[in-house]
């Protein structure tokens, strides 16, 4: 009886030592595994994990998918969730993760010197590490260099007919009509939208590059996008794109006034995060100049560090007046951008 005590009791010894050496190799392990979710999805980015796992020896494992699926696994997951940082684009969307509490703040000493404070969150909750600019596209055939100078212009009733968007719920628009409330107010931002309304030459659909596609093809005269649509074309080898963007120019809106509406593409520490630190070790070397470059290059954004070589056509065009608001305003603004988009029948 005693034997089989003894024998119990040594292999029941046996497997704790076992258990407490896989559970310390486990952990050892975890700790060189960063857990990303991300909606980015570039070819260069992946050269930017393989030299952050050069450089560190952190390996990532990665989810990719869009920014509101992600939000929502986040919100499902909990504290079961295996992802340290959530990586996205705008602001808005940045915010909608924060709002859901799927953040922890960062305080971190390189990132709080090297990014500037309005492509932040005030109290380190996401970053932003790249930039792209919401411009006007036009037909040069149609419109005059210099006929158009502001966000203003799109709702000018000698413009009726002539304006492409996308849809208002698209997180791009609402994040610039939150930009508008915040500086102007909601009765202008609201007549603003309104103005543009009025103006449109069919209902809202497709993307930004739809909207590119129909300044080119006739459908309409101007069109809002994101920069960096525009500069993918410009890119392009594909002689569909070229013949596209011969005759699309693009302006830089209010250069004399407020600047150009920018935005973000960001990353912040998941609230229930397994590898903490290594998600901090990621977020600080985005802000390498390598980093940058991949970054930035692999979407045609601009990066968010002074000094980062860029690809011509970015470089072509970086030198101009970006609004100086804090890009959360976007988010905190949200609902009352929808809101007014709702209230005046823009889809």
């Amino acid at each position: 009886m005693l034997k089989n005590i003894a024998l119990t009791l040594t292999l029941l010894s046996s497997f704790l030592i076992s258990y407490a050496a896989s559970a310390q190799e486990k952990a050892a392990k975890d700790e060189n595994i960063l857990h990303i979710y991300s909606s980015r999805h570039y070819d260069t980015d992946e050269a930017l994990y393989d030299d952050f796992t050069a450089q560190t020896g952190i390996n990532i494992k990665r989810v990719d998918g869009k920014g509101d699926a992600l939000i929502a696994r986040l919100e499902q997951e909990g504290d079961l969730s295996p992802a340290d940082l959530l990586i996205t684009v705008d602001a808005g969307m940045l915010w909608r993760a924060e709002e859901a509490g799927l953040f922890q703040p960062i305080n971190s000493e390189i990132l709080n010197e090297t990014i500037p404070a309005n492509l932040r969150h005030p109290e380190g909750q996401w970053f932003g590490f790249s930039t792209r600019a919401r411009v006007i596209a036009y037909n040069t055939e149609k419109i005059s260099e210099g006929e158009i100078t502001s966000y203003q212009d799109l709702a000018d009733p000698k413009y009726k007919g002539r304006v492409c968007v996308r849809s208002s719920s698209n997180i791009y628009n609402l994040s610039l009509l939150s930009s508008m409330i915040a500086q102007d107010g909601e009765q202008a931002a609201t007549k603003w939208a309104q103005g543009v309304l009025d103006n449109l030459a069919r209902k809202p659909q497709g993307g930004d590059t739809d909207q590119i596609k129909a300044v080119a093809r006739d459908i309409c005269d101007i069109a809002l996008v994101n920069s960096y649509y525009l500069f993918r074309m410009q890119r392009s080898d594909a002689a569909e794109d070229k013949e596209i963007v011969k005759n699309i120019g693009v302006v830089f809106p209010d250069q004399n006034g407020k600047g150009t509406h920018i935005n973000i593409s960001g990353a912040g520490v998941v609230k229930h995060a397994k590898n903490k630190e290594a998600a901090v070790k990621f977020l600080e070397y985005l802000t390498s100049k390598t980093a940058q470059a991949y970054f930035a290059d692999g979407n045609n954004e601009y990066p968010v560090v002074d000094g980062v070589k860029v690809n011509e056509t970015v470089e072509a065009n970086k030198d101009f007046k970006a609004q100086n608001i804090n890009v959360r305003e976007f988010g905190v603004n949200q609902k009352r951008a929808k809101m007014i988009f709702d209230t005046i029948g823009f889809q």
